[in-house]
């Protein structure tokens, strides 16, 4: 057990100014934090706790879109009217993400701002340069069975666990993010997490100090909406693929299609190219194959984790055929 400050802050701006330092981590549900503390991946010095500064509310937005609270926790979401009725595939995604009692402490942006779960990321005695920079990557000629096949690079190739955000991708959702001096912006969810390039250690574009206010949702489009999670048990488990999809018919021809997809990247995976080869086309088994293939023209695998293209490949297949009520 290392020793740190706890501060629970009663204001933002008080909040902004305890969480300035580069040695201070914001925590909310802890539902990821502490067990990173537990194994040494993590060593603040200092904890700010925001708990006290509201920010749970969910409400209707602009232009009949919907606003969740940064500390909403999963659980007030998933079970919300307008979030079931009008959202279910962000419903869907946090319900098969973890189990009831985690639910209820992870919050909307702790959630979003989670780690990868890579073997050698949480063994601090294995070389991670996600964790140490320069250290090197362990899981690129070592196991790698749950890791990525879009977007790596030689520093890594792990992925980013979650099952919320990549049904926020797929709906187009923002981020709203206030920094240590006031200043706030918005970030689609789409760019909110960044591939590892040369800087693995970077997971999203948050700046010291910066803390996540809440995320909106736009307003609800008609369609179908799915959330496809394949894993290795049917208790909760990390996804090796997971396609969250909003599909719209009309005539006989798709005329919406989005598409996001886990467990493939270090980021939810959002290829824009989906959309504009599907939408207009008739459903068919040779339409879905050759968005696959677009899907995956640059997909690699590192051995264990090989299985993962044919995998990718099949569920999109399936989630397509779903959507549109097409005969394989």
């Amino acid at each position: 057990m290392r020793p740190f400050d706890f501060q629970r802050p009663d204001s933002l701006a008080h909040a902004h100014q305890l969480a300035a330092p580069e040695n201070a981590t914001a925590i909310a549900g802890g539902t990821n934090l502490l067990d990173l503390m537990k194994l040494q991946v993590e060593r603040p010095e200092r904890l700010v706790d925001i708990n006290r500064l509201g920010m749970t509310e969910i409400a209707d937005g602009a232009d009949g879109g919907l606003r969740i609270g940064a500390l909403a926790s999963n659980t007030a979401t998933a079970n919300h009217d307008r979030v079931r009725a009008e959202y279910p595939v962000l419903a869907r995604a946090i319900l098969a993400g973890a189990t009831q009692q985690l639910r209820n402490r992870a919050t909307t942006g702790g959630n979003l701002c989670q780690r990868t779960r890579c073997y050698y990321f949480t063994n601090i005695d294995q070389p991670c340069n996600k964790r140490e920079p320069g250290s090197g990557c362990g899981a690129i000629d070592g196991i790698a069975h749950l890791h990525a096949i879009l977007g790596t690079s030689p520093d890594c190739i792990a992925t980013y666990p979650g099952d919320m955000a990549v049904a926020m991708s797929a709906l187009g959702a923002t981020v709203e993010i206030e920094s240590a001096d006031g200043i706030e912006r918005s970030v689609p969810v789409r760019d909110f997490h960044l591939l590892p390039g040369d800087t693995p250690w970077r997971d999203n574009v948050l700046e010291t100090g910066d803390i996540i206010t809440a995320v909106t949702l736009p307003a609800p489009v008609p369609g179908k909406q799915l959330y496809r999670k394949v894993r290795e048990r049917s208790s909760y488990a990390f996804a090796l693929v997971s396609v969250a999809a909003i599909v719209a018919m009309e005539d006989g021809a798709i005329t919406r299609a989005d598409l996001a997809f886990g467990g493939i990247a270090h980021k939810p995976w959002y290829d824009p190219r989906l959309s504009e080869l599907l939408i207009g086309e008739a459903p068919s088994r040779a339409l879905f194959d050759k968005a696959a293939d677009m899907l995956l023209e640059d997909a690699r695998g590192y051995g264990e984790n090989d299985f993962k293209i044919p995998l990718a490949r099949r569920t999109l297949v399936a989630v397509l055929a779903e959507a549109t009520e097409t005969e394989l």
